[in-house]
């Protein structure tokens, strides 16, 4: 029996209630609700009631055959699926199975769309110091343009040539909510924060030479970020801050609803 998503659960809610479907019937429904036990995995067919987004599937550490098998379970509930550090291998033996499923090379995401986007209000700014950020700062944007949302980029604008960020500012004053994604010092957060009236979601990447620890420098320089406006995931999380963003972004759709 495949996951249900909200609607069909209230369609068959509603058919109790008026009915046309028996209580035994019902259960036998709801019976993988509200997670499935696959044994290796336990799929949380709950997470979109819950939090507005199905679960997510991370895919280091798990074997092609165990994501390909979580990610059909997932499909069938008939919501988006997202899986984030993908490899292309397991991306083609996703696709076999799923010839709608799209693989973002760059960010190493897969990403199937089965629900029909929502228009978002007003969007999500994306920045990125330097080329060399752009995988992680792909994976934010595949996160949250799986969850409707509309992300404009701006990248390759780091702190070393700050003329370059100076040309999109009025584009990122329009913003409701950024992701700066930095590598090496981390500046860059800082220099957006004070430039913008909306939260600033900083991503420190692990780019850099000997001195920047893996991304450490450039995290706990974005920490003590003298902004006020600027929060920090961790390091190379662009899943984190894409599904922040999203979910500040909902909130704004939600009031002017």
């Amino acid at each position: 029996m495949p996951a249900m998503k909200e609607s069909s659960l209230r369609s068959l809610l509603k058919a109790v209630r008026a009915g046309k479907t028996d209580v035994d019937q019902a259960l036998r429904s709801l019976r993988h609700l509200p997670y499935e036990d696959l044994g290796f995995a336990r799929v949380d067919h709950h997470r979109s009631l819950r939090c507005g987004f199905p679960e997510v599937i991370f895919c280091p550490g798990k074997t092609t055959q165990q994501v390909v098998t979580i990610f059909g379970r997932l499909a069938q509930g008939g919501g988006n699926v997202l899986a984030s550090r993908a490899t292309l291998d397991t991306y083609q033996s996703v696709r076999n199975e799923f010839p709608a499923a799209r693989y973002n090379e760059l960010g190493r995401t897969i990403t199937l769309r089965q629900v029909e986007c929502r228009r978002p209000h007003g969007h999500i700014a994306l920045v990125a110091a330097g080329t060399s950020d752009l995988s992680v700062a792909e994976e934010a944007r595949a996160t949250a343009e799986i969850m409707d949302q509309r992300v404009t980029t701006h990248y390759d604008v780091g702190v070393a040539g700050l003329h370059r960020l100076l040309g999109s500012v009025k584009q990122l004053q329009r913003a409701h909510v950024l992701i700066v994604v930095a590598g090496m010092e981390g500046a860059l957060a800082s220099v957006v924060g004070g430039m913008v009236a909306v939260p600033v979601i900083a991503v420190p990447t692990s780019v850099g030479y000997g001195a920047s620890f893996g991304g450490l420098a450039a995290l706990l320089t974005m920490l003590n970020s003298c902004a006020a406006g600027v929060s920090v995931v961790n390091i190379d999380n662009g899943f984190a801050a894409g599904y922040i963003a999203a979910m500040i972004n909902r909130q704004v759709g939600r009031k002017k609803d």
